[in-house]
C-alpha cells in the first residue's frame, strides 16, 4: 500500500454533486459518478438500481466513458443524492475499477477531509485479473 494521496480534484465532485441532485430521483437512481478521462473530459454517470444487483454509479461511467471514446480514466469520485457527499466505491467497483484502470485515482473521504488515492491502496493485496490470463500462444 502506497498511502500516497494526490491533488483533490474539486471540479469532478462538484460535477457528480450536480447529477447526484439534478438527474437522481427516487431509489432507482441514488448515486452518482464523475470521472476525469485522461484528454481531460469529465464524464457522469448513475447508478441503475435494481433489486437484482443493478450497477453501481461508477460502473455505468465506465460503459459511459467508452461510448464517448475515452477509454483511459484518471480520476473517479461517486456521490450520494440527498447531499450524502462523497461516497467510497464497494468492493465489487473497486475491483472492477482496478481491473480497468490499474493507476486510477479515487477521491474518498467525508466533507472537509477529501482525498485521493490510487485505486490499488483501496484494494490492497488485491487480485488482479490481468495477472493470471494465460498468454496467447
Amino acid at each position: 500500500m502506497t498511502t500516497q494521496t494526490h491533488p483533490v480534484d474539486h471540479e469532478l465532485i462538484q460535477a457528480a454533486a450536480h447529477i447526484a441532485s439534478t438527474r437522481c430521483r427516487g431509489d432507482n437512481h441514488t448515486m452518482a459518478a464523475a470521472a476525469r478521462a485522461q484528454d481531460g473530459r469529465i464524464v457522469t454517470a448513475v447508478n441503475a438500481y435494481h433489486f437484482t444487483g443493478g450497477p453501481c454509479a461508477e460502473l455505468v461511467l465506465i460503459g459511459a466513458a467508452a461510448a464517448q471514446g475515452a477509454y483511459r480514466l484518471d480520476t473517479i469520485v461517486a456521490v450520494g443524492d440527498r447531499d450524502r457527499g462523497v461516497v467510497p466505491p464497494c468492493g465489487r467497483c473497486r475491483q472492477v475499477l482496478l481491473d480497468y484502470f490499474p493507476t486510477l485515482k479515487v477521491i474518498v473521504g467525508e466533507q472537509d477531509r477529501v482525498r485521493t488515492v490510487l485505486i490499488t491502496d483501496l484494494l490492497p493485496e488485491s487480485y488482479v485479473w490481468a495477472d493470471h490470463q494465460l498468454d496467447g500462444e
